[in-house]
């Protein structure tokens, strides 16, 4: 028997079309890379084509390879991590250009598809540098005949609004764009800067999380809908005496005569070793059972002595919409960010979609 890992491409069409409402500038693009955050880039990126997404999002030239070939040759599909000119093997592939020598290079050899030049604000991660910069206000011919489509660059705290670099890195991109790249369109929010107001707003948003569920606004209501179930089946029940213990380092004693569930997911399927212990539960028959024991590598264990009904073969939610077990509940319990737990979950799940 296999866990099930149930999809709702209708939910992440709605909440794309959600954020290119509350977007103030103009286009929303979708981001998918990492498989869509676990979730299968193949199908989101064509339920999100279909909505009427143009513009794409992958972080290495094979994701994007993937892409075309589910989306055709409409949308850009741009890569974040660049790629050497001709790596993307005529799919028309847009560069994201992070440094003076990948200006160098494309221009010797200018993509078929445009380019992105990447300026760095504040994130100290990819995108060209305070001096790069520099460099190339002092020498535009630099980007002579590379067809640049977008300049952007990423914020580093949108997911706490308060924060003084949100505002320091919105006026840098302002000025070094207006300095590097005049005419050029922008590209700036990510999921959470898109509700940072219309400051961040530019030509082209470029969210991912939000896509798929996980709240881009923490501390508040999430405003977006859940996307993901989860669903893992019980192979065994063992019935066990009080004061037996149960998994690696006998880590759970039972209090009593207790019924427990083994099912069939572990941190091998991306159901994380961390959610062992602090109250982790799944549901069962809509009942709240809780995870005993700690979570082994294909294996998870659950008291079900309240759920008389528990037999082998029946299904327990591991994932959903219900309060405590959404991917950012879990996270919070484990210590995480919502991201990582949808981008763990395994190969082994079968992957049903919901029509979007």
């Amino acid at each position: 028997m296999q866990a099930v890992l149930r999809i709702d491409l209708a939910a992440i069409r709605a909440n794309w079309r959600a954020l290119v409402a509350r977007h103030a500038g103009g286009a929303v693009a979708g981001v998918v890379k990492a498989d869509a955050y676990g979730l299968g880039a193949v199908a989101v990126a064509r339920a999100l084509a279909e909505a009427g997404c143009r513009h794409v999002f992958v972080a290495h030239p094979s994701e994007g390879l993937t892409v075309r070939g589910a989306v055709g040759p409409g949308p850009m599909i741009a890569v974040l991590n660049g790629f050497a000119p001709g790596a993307d093997g005529g799919a028309l592939l847009t560069p994201v250009l992070n440094g003076l020598d990948d200006l160098a290079a494309h221009a010797a050899r200018p993509p078929r598809a445009g380019a992105i030049l990447h300026l760095d604000t504040g994130m100290a991660r990819l995108g060209l540098d305070v001096r790069e910069q520099a460099t190339l206000a002092a020498e535009p011919g630099r980007l002579a005949g590379l067809d640049l489509r977008y300049v952007m660059s990423h914020l580093a705290c949108a997911d706490a609004p308060e924060h003084p670099l949100n505002a320091a890195q919105a006026a840098r991109f302002a000025a070094a764009a207006a300095r590097i790249a005049p005419g050029v369109p922008r590209s700036l929010a990510n999921s959470s800067g898109i509700f940072l107001g219309a400051a961040f707003a530019s030509d082209l948003a470029r969210p991912g999380c939000a896509l798929y569920g996980i709240n881009p606004t923490p501390g508040q209501p999430n405003p977006m809908r859940q996307a993901v179930r989860l669903e893992a089946p019980i192979l065994q029940i063992r019935e066990i005496p009080a004061g037996a213990t149960v998994g690696y380092g006998a880590s759970w004693t039972a209090p009593r005569p207790s019924r427990i569930a083994t099912v069939a997911a572990g941190y091998a399927d991306g159901y994380l070793r961390a959610f062992s212990g602090g109250g982790g539960f799944a549901l069962l028959d809509g009942q709240a059972v809780p995870l005993v024991g700690r979570v082994s590598m294909d294996l998870t264990t659950f008291d079900v002595t309240d759920v008389p009904a528990a037999r082998p073969r029946g299904m327990v939610t591991l994932m959903g919409d219900a309060p405590g077990l959404t991917p950012d509940d879990l996270a919070a319990r484990a210590g995480t960010i919502g991201y990582e737990v949808l981008t763990a979950l395994g190969a082994r799940y079968r992957r049903e979609y919901r029509p979007a």
